[in-house]
């Protein structure tokens, strides 16, 4: 760890009027020199970029680790019942939404489900349609299989982001659109998809004969006092036409760890993707992944609660910092993720030379909105899942990068 960050741990103190919590969020991990993708930075930057958290994972979940790697043989995985069971437990109790086991597949990961999902129920210089600014890995699982990306931008009125229905069912209409990439909740704005919108998708997508995939890795990181919705629960017909990709990776900080799973109730589209994630390797669990999962969904509750009230507070810490220390940025109001979407309203230059040129003149290191294609130039994405010592730093770095 840079010695920098040594003297922020030791002299960093909870805000006042928090509460002490059970779980040390303030605890700074030293994650130099530990082949973190994130971190593989220069001494002295500060990475707030790619969507993983700087804390622990939950304490139970590293016992289940610790234990199954105690056992020391590390042989092929089976999937067990417990782990469909601890998805259905988990979705019941947490969303109000019931899947059947014969629903669930697992996979290794999030990504690899979306881009065997595009080879299987598409076919070359066909349409994917994505509603920009929008996850920039996407873009990959579509052009490298050669498909075609198809956008419909969501409009940006100066405050929040509304979708275009007009634009969005006309691309629908193109009869070389065969799938529509979902993001529930919405990554990089942080926008929670209400039941309407939803279902107006869901029949739009059905009208038009276009799949919905449904990308739902962030729906357990909303606002405390806040749920998203399954886009699989809101109608029979959203639930016949669509593929959910769910996982505890982004909620419990697993990425490392490849372990996910695809919901189809469609007998007829679910046999299609659980070919295509064999026929492309990825549905055989590594010897951490379903250990991890299972603990995850059956003992992770109150962690995760404690971590989305540290995160909503990190959040107002960053708002309230942004409006009266930088007033030529804006941060967009968001319901879920920890990732904020900052409006660069008054800055000179695209996202990826405002990016650049905090980094040189700071080192920190945010990810540029163009890469999310839309009106992304104009904004560039910050990630906020780590202990608040971390935050305070990057904020003060980010204002002296826009002096």
């Amino acid at each position: 760890m840079s010695s920098h960050y040594r003297e922020v741990t030791n002299d960093m103190n909870i805000a006042d009027g928090e509460d002490v919590m059970a779980y040390d969020f303030d605890k700074i991990v030293d994650r130099f020199n530990t082949n973190s993708m994130k971190w593989n930075v220069a001494e002295g930057e500060l990475p707030m970029w790619v969507a993983d958290m700087d804390f622990e994972t939950a304490p139970a979940i590293m016992e289940a680790i610790s234990k199954r790697a105690q056992h020391g043989c590390f042989g092929y995985t089976e999937v067990p019942d417990a782990w469909y069971q601890a998805y259905i437990d988990w979705w019941k109790i947490r969303h109000d939404f019931t899947m059947e086991k014969n629903w669930l597949m697992f996979c290794t990961g999030v990504v690899p489900a979306i881009s065997s999902i595009v080879r299987k129920l598409t076919t070359p210089a066909e349409n994917v349609l994505v509603q920009t600014p929008v996850y920039n890995i996407f873009f990959n699982s579509i052009l490298n299989n050669g498909r075609q990306v198809l956008e419909s931008p969501l409009v940006f009125d100066g405050n929040a982001y509304h979708i275009d229905f007009e634009d969005l069912e006309k691309k629908l209409a193109d009869p070389q659109t065969m799938l529509m990439i979902l993001c529930n909740p919405h990554n990089p704005i942080g926008k929670i998809w209400d039941k309407a919108t939803l279902e107006r998708i869901g029949m739009l997508c059905a009208k038009h004969h276009v799949i919905v995939l449904s990308d739902e890795i962030h729906c357990d990181l909303t606002d405390p006092g806040r749920g998203y919705i399954p886009f699989a629960s809101v109608s029979d017909v959203c639930r016949d036409n669509s593929i959910t990709c769910i996982a505890p990776t982004k909620t419990f900080n697993l990425a490392g760890l490849q372990t996910a799973a695809i919901s189809v109730p469609n007998p007829v589209i679910r046999h299609k993707v659980w070919r295509g994630i064999n026929t492309d390797e990825v549905a055989e669990p590594n010897a951490f992944a379903v250990d991890a999962a299972i603990a995850a969904f059956t003992k992770g509750a109150d962690w995760l609660d404690a971590l989305r009230a540290y995160i909503y507070e990190n959040k107002q810490y960053a708002v309230q910092y942004v409006k009266e220390q930088i007033p030529e940025v804006e941060i967009l109001s968001s319901e879920a993720t920890y990732l904020l979407w900052i409006y660069c309203k008054d800055l000179p230059g695209n996202s990826r030379e405002i990016a650049h040129r905090i980094r040189k003149k700071t080192g920190l290191f945010l990810s540029a909105g163009s890469g999310f294609s839309g009106d992304g130039d104009r904004f560039l994405r910050l990630n906020i899942a780590c202990p608040r010592a971390l935050l305070k730093d990057g904020m003060e770095r980010l204002k002296r990068g826009v002096e």
